[in-house]
């Protein structure tokens, strides 16, 4: 039973992986949660008080998976400059992934503060292995500089996001180049 119930609940949180990728959290409603996974929208209550409560389990869940990720890609890189591209490239690189697309979507949305808190100590956690490398390279604010550098990439992330008109890889490496070049400051 426990596992048909945790089965259950992962289909609820891929189904609200798509409604936000789609169409951001005003498509996250219990109505179309219940619709894509056919169950009861009483049965979504059992699992989920409210549309806040999907969105923090959701933050649980897939935003240390993306942040690892990152720090993987960091992890490989021999030196601080290829530290900062990694950290820039990977988060750009997740950008069409629906996870990512739902995290944009819940980091943009009205949530309460607990959400709130939670996505931003992970984005802390982010930005510090970041600061780290930028103090390598001589920074004497790396805090600051790790909040522009990510600002960045939020812009970039933006611009990809809308399918602008020029190519992701044409605004991957646009951002890397600011950042690399920003960086050295």
């Amino acid at each position: 039973m426990a596992e048909h119930r945790s089965m259950q609940r992962a289909a609820l949180l891929d189904a609200a992986r798509s409604l936000l990728s789609e169409g951001g959290t005003e498509a996250l409603t219990f109505p179309a949660l219940a619709e894509r996974t056919g169950l009861a929208r009483s049965s979504v209550y059992e699992y989920f008080r409210s549309r806040a409560a999907v969105v923090e389990e959701l933050c649980e869940v897939d935003f240390p998976v993306w942040a690892a990720e990152v720090a993987a890609a960091m992890e490989r890189a021999e030196s601080a400059e290829g530290k900062v591209e990694a950290y820039v490239r990977q988060q750009l690189s997740l950008v069409g992934d629906r996870r990512h697309r739902a995290v944009v979507a819940i980091s943009a949305s009205e949530l309460d503060a607990g959400a709130r808190d939670k996505i931003r100590a992970a984005h802390g956690g982010l930005v510090a292995m970041i600061v780290e490398a930028l103090g390598q390279l001589g920074h004497e604010q790396p805090r600051l500089a790790a909040m522009l550098l990510q600002g960045v990439v939020d812009a970039a992330v933006r611009r990809i996001e809308l399918g602008a008109a020029e190519d992701p890889s044409v605004v991957t490496d646009a951002a890397v180049a600011m950042a690399l070049r920003g960086v050295q400051g």
